[in-house]
């Protein structure tokens, strides 16, 4: 296994006249719109969130594919598959693009594989939703809510397609009570494997695991089931409080009630100030907003009015609990460098020091400001500080590890979970490494 980094994240050997050869392969294959070698279309595939990280930013461009291809049918992805691993060209799949790490940026050029038209919504049973890899998680939920079902999980990007946050994702609305992605999240996959023969191959259950959370490089997501439970009657419930740090320690006691909240995150004031113009984030106070179960609401109440809050607003509805997730995860940080250019990070943080030593935390970086998403058992959020160079940012880390804070980096679009279990599916799934290359830490 020692030997499989360095070859893994070799650059594929291809040139101009392989590409060429390809683009008249998926000519044939998808007709004259299928496939595109305009640099509009190039350029387009060569963006995702990773502007969201200024050390990303400084590296760009990350990678820009030779040609974009647009499959309509399930059918088509298996021949695309075969013709780039006969040419011996890198092959991307890419949904909506709303990851922030430069997954599915082409580090070496080659082909990125647009999954977007890949829409349909295939069944759903009482406990489970099946949809093609471009489907869209938004319209997932809206069709389990039809059914007086709920997703399990979402991502806080609703717009993001079912495989882009089963490949690239993690967590989102519901991982309070259901863990993140690849923990449970995914009854079945349809895969396709970087193979001269490639075929469609159905995985259930625990075999559909492994291909969770791996950003394409063990093989493309073509469909997938996921997981529904019975709908919640859910309260989205805003709070203010004159300062964050009694907002956090409230939160955390709310994530404690039962039922579980469904989202719960916490902001101070200045970052509430840059949030979207709503009377329930009142400028100039800290916020607490929550996802809560009608069974629940009565509780959390108190608890935030007994800690000095204020309720500002209880929501009902799919529109507010979606608008809620909106602004949960990394988008207050967007949200933040938006109204202040050119001027904040953020690193991905966990543990309970992020209340219970909030102010030394938020000291480890200059303009320290947390975002906090609270839930049962453990806290996690986003720690915005005032950018100055990628060393400093990552001389940080060792403080807030000495201060008990789980950290990670937001900074890179490597292969995060578990990297040698993932190396080792790829040698056998994607053996010339043409499945999203360059994912592997050197």
């Amino acid at each position: 296994m020692t030997a499989a980094p360095s070859r893994a994240a070799l650059r594929p050997e291809f040139g101009p006249e392989d590409v060429d050869a390809l683009v008249d392969d998926l000519l044939a294959l998808l007709g004259p719109r299928g496939v595109s070698t305009l640099d509009r279309a190039r350029d387009r595939a060569s963006r995702d969130g990773s502007g969201l990280s200024p050390i990303l930013s400084a590296q760009q461009p990350l990678g820009r594919p030779d040609a974009v291809c647009y499959p309509k049918t399930a059918a088509q992805i298996p021949a695309i598959v075969r013709a780039a691993v006969r040419r011996g060209v890198p092959i991307t799949a890419r949904g909506k693009g709303t990851g922030n790490y430069g997954q599915v940026v082409p580090r070496f050029g080659g082909l990125v594989m647009d999954m977007t038209s890949l829409a349909q919504l295939t069944g759903h049973t009482e406990t489970t939703i099946s949809a093609q890899a471009g489907a869209r998680m938004l319209t997932l939920e809206k069709a389990a809510w039809a059914a007086d079902r709920q997703l399990w999980m979402y991502p806080s990007t609703v717009q993001s397609t079912l495989g882009g946050f089963l490949a690239g994702g993690s967590a989102g609305t519901g991982t309070i009570v259901h863990g993140r992605n690849h923990m449970g999240f995914v009854e079945s996959l349809d895969v396709v494997y970087g193979h001269e023969d490639a075929e469609i191959v159905h995985l259930e259950g625990e075999d559909a695991q492994p291909l969770v959370h791996t950003y394409g490089v063990a093989g493309v997501i073509v469909a997938a089931t996921v997981r529904l439970e019975p709908l919640q009657d859910w309260k989205c419930l805003y709070a203010s409080f004159s300062h964050h740090r009694e907002a956090f320690a409230a939160a955390r006691r709310v994530a404690n009630c039962a039922p579980a909240p469904r989202l719960l995150s916490a902001d101070s004031a200045p970052i509430v100030d840059t949030l979207p113009a709503d009377p329930a984030l009142v400028r100039g106070r800290a916020s607490v907003r929550g996802i809560i179960d009608a069974a629940a609401l009565e509780e959390s109440i108190a608890i935030l009015e007994a800690a000095g809050g204020r309720v500002e607003a209880v929501r009902s509805g799919l529109a507010q609990t979606v608008r809620m997730s909106a602004i949960s995860y990394n988008h207050p940080t967007w949200w933040l460098q938006k109204a202040v250019p050119d001027t904040y990070f953020h690193m991905e943080c966990q543990g309970d020091a992020l209340v219970e030593r909030l102010s030394e935390v938020e000291a480890v970086y200059e303009g320290g400001m947390l975002h906090l998403e609270a839930g049962h058992g453990t806290m996690a959020g986003m720690l915005n500080g005032v950018f100055h160079s990628a060393e400093q940012v990552y001389a940080g880390v060792p403080e807030l590890e000495a201060l008990g804070v789980g950290v990670h980096s937001p900074h890179q679009s490597y292969v995060d979970l578990d990297a040698d279990r993932v190396r080792a599916i790829a040698l056998d799934t994607d053996p010339k490494g043409l499945l999203n290359p360059g994912r592997w830490r050197a």
